[in-house]
């Protein structure tokens, strides 16, 4: 799904959350989004950060280690907007 955030209310999109979580319990689900709101509701192993690496596209997965200081203070979203776990616009 891609944005599927877009145009809802953010009470919606904590029903969302909770619809993606139930539905990958019997199916892989993939969303693309560029909500924090959204982001807030999923582990950082649930999340896959996309970037743009010497012309191609790297993904990896976050793993809440290495950010569970930064977590303690923030969210995962708050984290994503400041630049603190990639997926960040613009040229390479």
């Amino acid at each position: 799904m891609d944005e599927p955030e877009l145009g809802l209310h953010p009470y919606a999109v904590t029903l969302l959350a909770s619809m993606i979580r139930s539905a990958s319990v019997a199916t892989q689900v993939i969303v693309a989004t560029q909500s924090s709101i959204l982001v807030d509701h999923f582990r950082p192993e649930e999340v896959l950060v996309a970037e743009r690496v010497k012309g191609a596209t790297d993904i990896r997965r976050l793993e809440s280690k290495p950010l569970s200081v930064w977590l303690e203070e923030y969210s995962l979203g708050q984290l994503w907007e400041k630049n603190e776990i990639g997926g960040r616009p613009g040229p390479e």
